[in-house]
């Protein structure tokens, strides 16, 4: 069924230095619009995630179900599909976005419906008695919230939210196919200018690793900060 032939294989070919070290200046041009994008995305998804897990563990069903089918629906589809519905589809109705607003809002609304399910996991993992000590002393909804309960569900929730940033990062190469000037979309210029792309998938390759350590870096140093908060 699968006949594989190694006979052929030419491994200096894999990777050609020269042009890479050429185009890495172009590629890098790429990397303030990996990071605008993943971060404004970050950004709108932890603000509506945050009300989309209150809305989601409410006990009023008008505030519920509207979470509850949000965040199926935007975990159910592709954020692919989900870009070109903004980019190519609003414009039929009138409503037209450029190629970084339209990926900004998508990545930001699909990683909100992710992003809520850390936060209502992360409240709910606060014991109970947290929130009844805090009626005892007639502190209200908001004010609890503030001062008890997120403080102590914030580090819980750090590293799952730091993941859902890391795929952000990735993922922003799809915006690609909506001609966003980032990264990847610049690697793929050089690809069909030179017909090399292989050169140029490793070279994007390696240059996302170092980005995504640096994130890896803040968010160990996130959790050692809120680790001491926590003790004190």
């Amino acid at each position: 069924m699968f006949n594989l032939q190694f006979d052929n294989v030419q491994l200096g070919k894999l990777f050609d230095w020269q042009l890479a070290w050429e185009s890495l200046p172009f590629l890098l041009e790429g990397i303030p619009a990996t990071l605008s994008v993943s971060f404004i995305g970050m950004g709108i998804g932890l603000v509506l995630g945050f009300f989309l897990a209150l809305a989601r563990g409410s006990s009023r069903i008008v505030l519920r179900w509207p979470a509850r089918i949000y965040i199926s629906f935007m975990r159910g589809t592709p954020i692919l599909v989900f870009l070109f519905i903004l980019y190519s589809g609003l414009p039929v109705v009138g409503i037209e976005l450029s190629a970084f607003l339209a990926a900004s809002l998508a990545f930001g609304l699909n990683s909100a419906a992710y992003i809520a399910e850390i936060n209502r996991s992360s409240l709910n993992s606060v014991p109970q008695g947290q929130w009844e000590s805090a009626t005892s002393l007639n502190m209200g909804y908001w004010l609890t919230l503030r001062k008890i309960i997120l403080p102590q569900a914030t580090r819980i929730a750090i590293p799952p939210l730091a993941n859902v940033y890391l795929d952000l990062v990735k993922a922003t190469s799809l915006a690609a196919v909506i001609t966003v000037p980032e990264l990847f979309q610049k690697a793929q210029i050089v690809a069909g200018r030179t017909y090399d792309s292989m050169t140029m998938y490793i070279l994007v390759a390696l240059i996302y690793w170092p980005i995504c350590m640096v994130i890896s870096f803040m968010q160990d140093r996130m959790e050692k900060r809120f680790s001491r908060f926590m003790e004190k």
